[in-house]
């Protein structure tokens, strides 16, 4: 796997890295570990991070013209992590074109506390424009342990899955694990993503040996990363 779609590297605009030194760190960690694709997503989550299209595109700039700067060899793209609140709803009954991973497909996230009352309207908004759902970390939404059914339902909307690799290894916790195992298991794993954050989310990537599952995970082709 060579391309990473779920990440927080342009510096300053959100809960990922600091400054840029720190992006570069990341960004070349991920190389070091195969990485060639990097498609980083920065939350635009109204309450905390007022992002927008202007602010990541100009972040964006900034860490690819250090990239060109130091020759590495990775390719950089920045799309964004949507959190599913009011303004995401006024983003898109406005026609704003979205920052997608891929031609339409969009990165989507809502609360770790409660279920979105909204969802299904929402995700419905955003399949009449034209977009595909790319649902963020389906595994860490541990409300829906206790109502797997959710599960069925947004897939049978025509949503994506989107694992974390550090879910893989039990790093988020054992109900979050054991979600994954249950993605896996129902094959409703579509794309991994590191949601690499910081020096201890690549160190763990680094050296904890997940590597065999990513692998079973890639030969099941179910996996789409290569497509992105």
């Amino acid at each position: 796997m060579n391309c990473d779609i779920h990440s927080h590297l342009i510096p300053g605009i959100d809960d990922g890295v600091p400054d840029l030194e720190s992006s570069i760190k990341m960004i070349s960690g991920l190389m070091d570990i195969g990485y060639s694709k990097i498609i980083t997503t920065p939350h635009i989550m109204w309450d905390l991070y007022k992002n927008n299209k202007e602010i990541i595109q100009s972040g964006w700039k900034i860490v690819k013209q250090e990239i060109e700067k130091r020759n590495l060899a990775v390719d950089f793209y920045a799309a964004a992590e949507y959190f599913m609140d009011d303004h995401f709803e006024i983003i898109i009954d406005s026609d704003m074109p979205l920052l997608t991973l891929k031609d339409n497909m969009v990165l989507v996230e809502f609360s770790f506390v409660q279920e979105p009352i909204e969802l299904k309207n929402i995700i419905f908004k955003l399949q009449i424009k034209g977009y595909q759902p790319v649902v963020a970390h389906p595994e860490r939404y541990l409300y829906f342990g206790a109502n797997k059914n959710w599960y069925d339902e947004m897939k049978n909307a025509g949503c994506l899955f989107q694992v974390n690799l550090l879910s893989l290894i039990g790093f988020y916790g054992k109900p979050t694990l054991e979600l994954t195992q249950y993605l896996i298991k129902k094959k409703y794993v579509d794309l991994l993503g590191t949601d690499l954050h910081n020096e201890r989310h690549l160190e763990i990537l680094q050296h904890y040996p997940s590597s065999d599952l990513v692998s079973k995970l890639m030969d099941s082709g179910m996996i789409q990363n290569h497509l992105l």
